[in-house]
């Protein structure tokens, strides 16, 4: 198989982006242009003219409706709490060896002009577009590559190395062919490999730049001690990505010095206590338009950092932020937005969902507490909590009236959707509730109207969401009267976003609420919620841990579990097409019968907010993580069309 080819995916947006396709240069390949404000860098001889700081066939992005003009500033806005670095990771990256195309159905050519995968999907082969160079002018090559793979894959730096680069327990092993071509060798079948590495989780081989990051190694620097004592860091690894960042935290963003493929670097780091953040256009950007411009047109993007999520809504309503979509997505602020749109010179842009639900609600079936294990996999309890919910009344008060009772899935009119996955046990049905919570022998009450388990002790369940995610606590406070209702007693609290994923990795959490952003239309690839395949599986994690780690870690899931995990190997193993299509029914029937999660509804539609002026911005574009709204849409393409606006 070579170069790109359609998902197996039927996922099509009501209107067809065009933007992002590879086209030939219309003028001679000499006909390069730059930015005004990198002109006095090259007069000076500060900077090396276009030509020989672009690739000698540079990656061509043709933009969604014109070739644009260079200039100006594109205002944004962060939360500052943990984890919203993403809204900075959404526009400049991932710049990996393949990216997704703007509709979401294919995966094209990126750092990597082509590749081959042998017959077995067991490996990759890419060639890497000759001549492109970090922000600080040195040749990207594959050394770059076998860094990663050799001196950070499997050292101290990961504590245990990402699922997306082990097969059948062990880390992935490359063949180093020349400066520009690469093989990857799984030692069993990956037909995923593409599908991850257009994915945010895609970036680490093209993350950190051999000859700058590996003075923060100790196999390259000797006197690394005095480097850690320098930055008051404890060790290499924690010198490492100070200096040189993770793949999705904030430290990403901490250093201005550390070279990048991306198109805008950090001037003004994202560090604690900052009030904005600034990025610069890279002058080594290595894309261009059809008529040789070279990309970004915006020069900067700015960031202020604000309060919490209604800060960012304020800032929007107020005209301050330019294009954004992370932070106003959801539904509840569509009015306010439609509101001021006028007001504050914006246009509103709609986003279309590619997850498995709008929220759902995880059990912790690997519950450290006996006790309480058992009762939550007893799944007709778990039944019994889904019929007591009034997933209407959710619908109507908290979702605007959007959306339909849903538990997770692929939506309908997809290649993968499972009726019985997405709609058993979705009815209200407290009298059915209050006689099955009957037939499990929980028929004792308390005074208070509690039911009592088999020990005579209250029934009494734990709820935990991010407190970033005020939606969930508005869900969480309706389901606590629902199951009340029928005897049952939760208690929900509000969990720093770190604590939230701390508590979920440890498994020590009883039940987390959460979105579900991923695994609706991209339930190949991004299967979280139907097999415990990292710490986002929140149902399983330790699961996902004895899996990952081919057995030596985590515990040990049972028999069903395990037969899931055989099922979605043979799926890992196939290559995209109608086999594998048939290969993940297979594991969602299973997911369907086990029913280890409960969901609420379809999931919903959102929005985004764009200034008027700001030009090559779709009016509708998917929504998720693993797509990385609205990176994608190629926002190196985006410019600004009035000198009245922030052109000037």
């Amino acid at each position: 198989m070579t170069n790109s080819y359609s998902s197996c995916r039927r996922f099509a947006l009501s209107s067809v982006l065009l933007l992002g396709s590879a086209v030939a240069l219309t003028g001679p390949v000499w006909a390069y242009q730059q930015a005004p404000m990198l002109d006095p860098l090259v007069e000076s001889g500060a900077l090396p003219p276009v030509d020989e700081r672009l690739p000698a066939e540079p990656a061509v992005i043709e933009p969604l409706e014109s070739v644009g003009k260079y200039g100006g500033v594109m205002k944004r806005a962060l939360t500052g709490a943990s984890g919203d670095h993403n809204t900075i990771l959404r526009i400049v990256a991932p710049q990996s060896f393949v990216r997704w195309n703007p509709d979401y159905t294919d995966v094209v050519p990126n750092v990597a002009e082509s590749w081959e995968i042998s017959d077995d999907a067991r490996e990759y082969t890419f060639h890497l577009r000759p001549g492109i160079k970090w922000s600080d002018g040195e040749p990207m090559t594959t050394e770059d590559i076998q860094f990663f793979v050799e001196d950070l894959l499997g050292s101290d730096f990961y504590g245990s190395p990402p699922s997306q680069f082990v097969s059948g327990g062990e880390i992935v092993k490359i063949d180093v062919i020349d400066d520009y071509t690469i093989k990857f060798i799984f030692k069993e079948p990956n037909g995923l490999f593409l599908f991850d590495l257009a994915s945010p989780y895609g970036a680490p081989p093209v993350l950190w730049a051999k000859h700058y990051c590996s003075q923060f190694h100790p196999k390259y620097n000797e006197n690394i001690d005095q480097l850690m004592a320098e930055f008051s860091q404890d060790n290499w690894v924690e010198l490492f990505k100070f200096r040189c960042g993770t793949r999705e935290k904030g430290d990403r963003w901490y250093n201005p010095e550390k070279p990048v493929i991306e198109p805008w670097v950090i001037k003004e780091p994202y560090t604690g206590g900052a009030t904005r953040v600034v990025l610069e256009r890279n002058p080594y950007f290595w894309q261009v338009d059809p008529e040789g411009n070279q990309l970004p047109y915006i020069d900067r993007i700015e960031y202020s950092i604000v309060g919490g999520t209604e800060g960012v809504l304020l800032e929007a309503i107020g005209g301050n932020i330019d294009m954004q979509v992370q932070n106003l997505q959801e539904i509840q602020n569509r009015p306010l937005l439609l509101e001021n749109a006028e007001k504050s010179g914006y246009r509103m842009i709609d986003t279309v969902p590619v997850g498995a639900g709008s929220a759902v609600i995880f059990p912790n079936l690997a519950h450290k507490d006996p006790k309480m294990r058992e009762l939550l996999n007893t799944k007709d309890f778990r039944i019994a909590l889904s019929h007591a919910i009034d997933r209407e009344e959710i619908i109507d008060l908290i979702f605007l009236g959007q959306g339909e009772p849903w538990q997770i899935g692929p939506p309908e009119g997809h290649a993968l959707y499972n009726e019985t996955l997405a709609k058993q046990y979705t009815e209200f049905d407290p009298e059915a509730a209050n006689q099955m919570l009957d037939e499990l022998g929980f028929d004792e009450r308390g005074s208070d109207g509690f039911r009592l388990d088999h020990d005579g002790n209250r029934i009494s369940l734990f709820v935990e969401y991010n407190s970033r995610d005020t939606v969930m606590s508005d869900i969480m406070e309706l389901v606590v009267q629902y199951w009340r209702d029928v005897g049952i007693e939760a208690k929900i609290e509000a969990v720093d976003n770190n604590f939230f994923q701390a508590r979920n990795a440890n498994w020590d959490d009883t039940i987390q609420i959460s979105g579900a952003d991923n695994g609706g239309t991209e339930a190949i690839w991004r299967p979280i919620m139907y097999v415990p395949m990292e710490d986002d599986s929140r149902w399983g994690v330790p699961w996902a841990f004895w899996y990952l780690s081919g057995g030596t870690e985590g515990e040990e899931p049972p028999q069903y579990v395990k037969d899931r995990f055989a099922a979605y190997d043979k799926v890992r193993a196939s290559q995209p097409g109608q086999g594998q299509e048939e290969l993940m029914r297979e594991v969602l029937d299973m997911t369907a019968e086990a029913f280890e999660v409960i969901g609420i509804s379809t999931p919903l539609p959102g929005q985004g907010i764009v200034k008027n002026g700001l030009k090559n911005v779709p009016d509708q574009m998917p929504y998720g993580f693993f797509y990385l709204v609205p990176q994608p849409t190629m926002p190196a393409t985006y410019y600004w069309d009035d000198a009245s606006g922030r052109r000037g």
